[in-house]
């Protein structure tokens, strides 16, 4: 098998021509009505955006180019990236070749890490990495190749050069911004002979003498890689990409999104409901006081972290994938019993809350089911991730390579910048 570079390059005139006849075929079809409330309520489920990296089916989860995750859950992440971009599964050969690729990227410059160690010793470490990231937007192909002058038709390839640029330094600026924020130690120089999600394991220095914190890591990566076009972190990346600003300041911005309470750090959340559960009943709770701690979560207007979801409308497969892992490798960790637990408990207290819900005349609980979010930080717990802030930099590093494939493939297929109409109020009350 070619490798990516080269593969990619034998897609793109067959992208532009599905694309194209698409358009003459069907461009004037309608694909979605939009409703006030949904103008007021962040556009949820218009269809405004074209997304072939993956979609998420409300019944089935994620797909990625036609590939349930659960699938394709074995795949390393530097083949998802491949799989994202080509919709091929990558054989060993270009594996191989995009490893030694993004190995030949990971020199992490000496200015990044003088910016970082500059930085107040309380900030927040996805604060960190968007700076790093943007800092290094001096090195882009992009803007250079752009400032030089070349066609549109060119785009996709200085696009794919800052991609494998800034996947190849992620791992070691996450990890060594980890190292800086907790005191753990210098940076730890990346590895020509491990992949991509072993390297990143491997320099946050934590111990790891089995390797299955290696392996969650890979899983982790994988699971998180890439959501549809529609979430904010893709959506925004997109937005300023379709600007033709190029991938350090565009990744930089999504990341900036996914910092966000409603977005990244869900994740933390979930796993501090779970410690705070544990450390009222002094240890695994019984399913009875399991449902009692989430009735008086939910009876004092708070939400049970990690269980609905804006999209799915069954459990989602990341979840089932990492519950797996957990049963697998750590079925005895008090934690991983908890939320284990707590997946057979909440469902049912949410349902029946939901219908004291309806009882009093408010709208019923949409979606019952875990997400993602419910069991994730329980094993980064296990392997000795304790500091909850960070766990969104490990989100954003596998969720770059969903934002960097949808920038390559725009850039391949020349999408137009965005710009939707917007409307005021008195519009709304005068037209509507």
């Amino acid at each position: 098998m070619a490798t990516l570079q080269e593969r990619f390059a034998e897609l793109v005139p067959q992208m532009r021509n599905e694309v194209g006849g698409v358009l003459k075929e069907k461009g004037g079809n309608k694909i979605s009505d939009v409703s006030v409330k949904q103008a007021y309520g962040g556009m949820r489920g218009i269809k405004g955006m074209i997304c072939d990296t993956s979609v998420v089916e409300p019944d089935k989860g994620l797909i990625i180019r036609g590939y349930p995750l659960l699938e394709v859950k074995e795949l390393w992440p530097e083949e998802i990236f491949y799989l994202l971009l080509t919709g091929d599964k990558p054989d060993d050969d270009a594996t191989q070749a995009l490893q030694l690729d993004l190995a030949a990227r990971s020199y992490v410059p000496d200015y990044v890490w003088d910016v970082l160690t500059s930085m107040p010793a309380d900030s927040h470490p996805m604060c960190m990495l968007n700076t790093a990231i943007l800092v290094m937007q001096r090195e882009s192909a992009f803007k250079a190749w752009y400032d030089k002058g070349m066609t549109k038709d060119q785009y996709w390839i200085p696009m794919m050069e800052d991609a494998l640029r800034i996947l190849g330094v992620l791992p070691g600026i996450a990890a060594g911004i980890y190292r800086i924020r907790y005191g753990k130690g210098d940076p730890i120089p990346y590895m020509t002979n491990l992949d991509w999600g072993a390297n990143y394991a491997r320099m946050l220095g934590l111990p790891d003498p089995t390797g299955n914190f290696a392996k969650l890591m890979r899983l982790y990566l994988n699971f998180h890689c890439d959501h549809e076009g529609g979430n904010v972190s893709a959506n925004t990346c997109h937005t300023v990409g379709s600007a033709l600003s190029d991938a350090f300041y565009a990744v930089s911005a999504g990341l900036n999104g996914l910092a966000g309470p409603l977005h990244g750090l869900a994740n933390q959340e979930c796993l501090d409901w779970i410690l705070q559960l544990m450390e009222k009943f002094g240890g695994v709770p019984t399913a009875e006081q399991m449902e009692e701690f989430a009735f008086e979560t939910l009876r004092s207007g708070k939400v049970v972290p990690g269980y609905g979801h804006a999209v799915l409308r069954v459990t989602d497969p990341r979840f089932t994938g990492f519950n797996e892992f957990g049963h697998k490798y750590l079925p005895d960790d008090a934690v991983f019993q908890t939320v284990d637990r707590v997946f057979t408990v909440v469902p049912k207290v949410l349902e029946a809350f939901s219908a004291e819900r309806v009882a009093a005349g408010k709208n019923p609980i949409a979606n019952f089911w875990p997400n993602v979010d419910a069991g994730s930080g329980a094993l980064l717990y296990h392997y000795g991730l304790e500091e909850f802030p960070y766990y969104t930099v490990l989100f954003s590093v596998s969720r770059a390579m969903g934002m960097l494939s949808q920038l390559i493939v725009n850039r391949a297929l020349g999408t137009a910048i965005t710009r939707p109409k917007s409307v005021s109020t008195k519009w709304i009350m005068a037209n509507a």
